[in-house]
């Protein structure tokens, strides 16, 4: 018995991996063809106009939304679909692809990717959790990890600086940072518990890693129903510099200037601190965060 034809739009990102990846588009639109389903392929010269055709295209009906990219791609299809019936699929080629490694898609093989997408497609979607995060009036989705301190700090940095290019930006972003980052003072908000107190960061997270790979949450399941809050206590710069290649294990968990604890509503309140979520630019706290259960479908 053969598999329904879908009408499939494909947005593609050609500058995710500063544009080393262009082929991964091409080869996605060409395989679902072959497989005789209807495709709109979508690229645009900036994400802005990417996410205005996508809503066009969604709001003349498909069946499912495929995302070629990292996971600036997905926060964009995250916040189109989220709360609808309408399911999405991403084939990784970004830079850090968190959405990808925490949902067990091959990331760094274009072809185990897209054989993943063809055979996932052919399955029921899987429903997993969205945050919804409210910003003032505004209001926006993520479904990896929202950050407010040092390393959102790294990330608004390593967003005004042109050069270099690649990861290396981030890691000199990072030392730049250090040279002049102090502990902040938060107050938040744990599903009606306020408190106040001083850390270096604060992060909540719905999927495992951000960054390319840092495990803040190695235990944080995406389909639970619940947030992982983790809070980085004061550090000296060494101590924070010794804390940083620890995440990438999950070993930094044993630390005693680490706090992790399952929630389902956070607000956090604190000065002159830019909230991130998903690697995208929420905006100067307080944000409100609150979890979704089954908010997204996904096919992976």
């Amino acid at each position: 018995m053969s598999s329904p034809v879908l009408r499939i739009a494909v947005a593609i990102n050609a500058f995710a991996s500063f544009g080393r990846r262009r082929d991964v588009g091409p080869k996605v639109v060409a395989a679902l063809l072959g497989l005789g389903h209807e495709v709109t392929a979508l690229a645009e010269v900036n994400i802005e106009l990417l996410r205005r055709e996508v809503a066009a295209t969604i709001a003349d009906g498909i069946d499912l939304l495929v995302v070629v990219g990292g996971d600036g791609m997905v926060s964009l299809a995250v916040n189109e679909v989220a709360g609808t019936a309408l399911p999405f699929a991403v084939v990784p080629c970004g830079t850090g692809n968190d959405f990808a490694r925490g949902l067990g898609i091959p990331f760094a093989d274009t072809e185990a990717s897209i054989r993943h997408l063809l055979a996932a497609i052919a399955l029921p979607p899987r429903a997993i959790d969205a945050a919804l995060v409210r910003h003032g009036d505004a209001a926006s989705w993520y479904v990896g990890v929202l950050s407010a301190g040092f390393d959102a700090n790294v990330n608004e940095r390593a967003n005004r600086m042109r050069r270099p290019r690649g990861k290396s930006r981030y890691t000199l972003a990072m030392l730049l940072e250090l040279a002049v980052f102090r502990p902040i003072g938060y107050t938040v908000t744990v599903d009606g518990e306020r408190r106040a107190l001083d850390a270096m960061l604060i992060s909540v997270a719905n999927n495992t890693s951000m960054g390319g790979g840092m495990l803040i949450a190695p235990d944080a399941v995406i389909d639970d129903g619940q947030l992982d809050l983790f809070i980085v206590k004061p550090l000296s710069r060494l101590g924070l510099l010794r804390v940083f290649p620890k995440v990438f294990s999950g070993l930094h968990t044993r630390l005693p200037q680490v706090e992790l604890t399952r929630c389902r509503n956070v607000r956090i309140e604190g000065r002159g601190v830019i909230a991130y979520a998903d690697g995208e630019r929420v905006g100067p706290l307080p944000v409100q965060i609150e979890v979704k259960p089954g908010a997204l479908l996904v096919c992976a």
